[in-house]
């Protein structure tokens, strides 16, 4: 009798020594309360609890009827808003407690506990209890932690791209990337002739308008200024006008992937000679009248005339850098705008600072219309990435990975032929003569020419299959290769123990295959389920797409690395779900998503509504691991070339899912 209430004996036990410690004022846990926004209907509050390193917090998920667990409770007043249970993230471990001598599961140093709610109208505020349990060497501490956090209808948190999980500090990191990416496409559009030329005028209208070197100085400073107001405000009407949120979804979009195509084709030829691009004369000669103002002002309108003169040259640099910074949040665009505008104005505020500089700088002339022609070939080379987008999404088969790279080959093998002079258009000046009167090449030339030509010869190996991992960000997907010696024959057929039966791999199959090599990967959850169940296996949920530039790099870097696609294949149940694939579903497969009511018909929205709904998450690549009822075990998060690090997440969750 005393055996059979032994385990709820010890456990109550248990809780009297921790209300006992709890009493004491110090906390053994920190808990940090986040809210953002997932769409126009939900939003997800994020419990994140730290304790010190080596402390056990048990997971609410109680293993069994003897174990104990932590609680998260919302507040009575809140609870028609909250939607669907809490999740839990973090490094779970499930083991037998040698004291309470039943299963619990329980995370060393730190969990995350997510609530997706309703978003409020305007804002309200979310109050709570986590009722902790933890386990400090060998005793246990529990006591409850109060929090809350006030939702609001703000816009989509640049958080909600990233894996909660991560350091912080990864946010910041790609703030510079963007920074810096604005800052290089600066430097790019400066030395475009409509902008380079205008240099010398510029600093001779600083210098003749000041009366010393002062004045000279601060008119510099305030056309600068200008400069950078004028494109960081571009960049922030983006954000304001479309929202982060839909400029991510614009980039995905497979039609707006093809006028983006049409934009630097266009601009490309534009670059080649064929025509000039330019905005009405009447737009430019307004602004140009209110230059000639003495005051602040018209530098300000010369600075803005220079936006709108040059806007030929900036515009495919401009375009490239809005589609670029879509997809890194909301402050993206304003930081890579602001790099932009620095890189453009910096230059004029050094030569004006120091004239003598000018003499130095080099005249323009032909080079300039050299810098043009080679743009314009690296112009339409990118254009065909973004026609690849669309073409992947809709399964047009226009450009096969060996047409795309074909194209690629032949472009950046004629700009070296340019670059060496064996290629001539009707604009383009002559080679400069030595002292003997024979045209020559400068070495600065030779080299870029070494350069086109050499990444010409690179590309050649892909015709036959070669991963070429150095630019298979910017290539189609390893399936549309239809001749590839680099393919495996595979032969991962999850077989039904005691059964003659497999089960392999089936829909979508005819149109959709593995990016990684040696795993047959299933393209349907559901049917990748019964697949894991079969063969008592953890799935690995791939959330990839078409257009994801960082999903072909961590496939190709990582995923196809031996040791783990190996794992892969043996111990685990792959799925690769593409959330920006048009394939139309069956008429008896479409639904209205219940996050936001929009009518899911195509099975990319399927698979981004699914992405949302599990994760909290819309951004790709994206890799969760599951168990057979669909809990995530772990979330290895985005794009991260750290190979040893993902086998041992892999490792991990397999030894994790033994034990279960």
């Amino acid at each position: 009798m005393f055996s059979k209430y032994t385990h709820t004996i010890l456990t109550a036990l248990l809780l009297l020594v921790g209300c006992s410690l709890f009493a004491q004022k110090d906390s053994v846990i920190k808990v940090t309360a986040t809210q953002e926004r997932l769409n126009d209907k939900e939003s997800v509050i994020r419990l994140k609890v730290t304790t010190a390193p080596g402390n056990k917090i048990f997971s609410i998920d109680k293993k069994s009827e003897d174990a104990v667990s932590s609680t998260v409770t919302f507040d009575s007043s809140v609870q028609k808003e909250l939607k669907g249970p809490i999740q839990e993230s973090g490094k779970a471990i499930t083991e037998k407690d040698t004291v309470l001598l039943a299963d619990v599961k329980y995370y060393k140093d730190s969990v995350i506990w997510s609530q997706t709610v309703q978003t409020p109208a305007n804002k309200k505020e979310f109050e709570g209890k986590i009722s902790y349990m933890v386990k400090v060497g060998d005793d246990y501490k529990n006591g409850d932690e109060s929090f809350d956090v006030t939702v609001t209808k703000a816009e989509l948190s640049a958080a909600s791209s990233t894996d909660p999980s991560t350091d912080p500090s990864a946010a910041d990191k790609s703030l510079w990337s963007f920074f810096l990416g604005g800052f290089l496409a600066g430097l790019g559009a400066f030395i475009m002739p409509c902008i380079y030329a205008m240099v010398p005028v510029t600093v001779s209208f600083f210098t003749k308008r000041s009366t010393n070197r002062q004045q000279g100085i601060k008119n510099a400073l305030v056309y600068s200024g200008s400069i950078i107001f004028v494109f960081t405000l571009i960049g922030f009407l983006i954000t304001t006008i479309f929202g982060p949120s839909a400029l991510n979804n614009m980039a995905s979009s497979a039609w707006f992937n093809v006028f983006v195509f049409a934009m630097f084709l266009v601009f490309g030829i534009s670059f080649l000679g064929a025509f000039e691009i330019t905005l009405p004369s009447s737009l430019s000669n307004k602004v140009d009248s209110k230059a000639n103002l003495s005051s602040y002002s018209g530098i300000f309108f010369m600075a803005l005339t220079l936006v709108i003169v040059s806007f030929s040259c900036t515009v495919p640099f401009i375009g490239l850098l809005t589609v670029w910074t879509a997809q890194g949040g909301k402050l993206a665009p304003l930081i890579g705008f602001l790099g932009f505008s620095m890189a453009l104005s910096l230059p004029f505020a050094l030569f004006a600072f120091f004239p003598a500089l000018l003499n130095k700088m080099g005249k323009s002339g032909g080079w300039l219309n050299t810098v043009k022609v080679a743009l314009g070939f690296v112009e339409i080379a990118l254009a065909l990435k973004f026609l690849s987008s669309a073409d992947l999404a809709y399964h047009w088969r226009l450009l096969d990975r060996e047409v795309y790279l074909s194209l690629w080959i032949v472009i950046f093998g004629l700009l070296g032929l340019y670059l060496l002079g064996k290629l001539k258009f009707h604009h383009d000046d002559d080679l400069p003569k030595n002292d003997y009167g024979h045209p020559y090449l400068t070495v600065t030339r030779l080299f870029f020419a070494i350069g086109a030509l050499t990444f010409s010869m690179y590309m050649i190996p892909g015709l036959w299959g070669a991963p070429l991992k150095g630019i298979s960000a910017w290539l189609p997907e390893m399936k549309t290769q239809d001749f590839n010696l680099n393919k495996v024959s595979t032969g991962n057929v999850i077989s039904v123990e005691g059964s003659s039966n497999a089960i392999k791999p089936v829909k979508y199959t005819d149109f959709l295959e593995s990016e990684i090599l040696g795993v047959d990967a299933f393209f349907d959850y559901d049917e990748a389920v019964k697949a894991a169940k079969a063969a008592n296996k953890p799935i690995l949920i791939d959330f990839t797409g078409h257009s994801c530039a960082n999903c072909r790099r961590m496939e190709q870097e990582v995923l196809n690395n031996t040791e783990v696609s190996g794992r892969l294949q043996k111990d685990f149940i792959v799925v690769s779900l593409y959330v920006d694939d048009k394939y139309k579903l069956p008429a008896e497969e479409r639904y209205t998503s219940k996050r936001d009511g929009q009518e899911i018909a195509n099975m990319g929205l399927k698979n981004l509504d699914f992405e949302i709904t599990l994760t909290g998450i819309a951004s790709q690549p994206q890799y969760v691991f599951v168990d057979l009822d669909g809990k995530i075990i772990k979330n290895a998060g985005a794009y991260d070339p750290d190979i040893p690090r993902f086998i041992k997440i892999l490792d991990e969750v397999k030894e994790g899912f033994k034990k279960k």
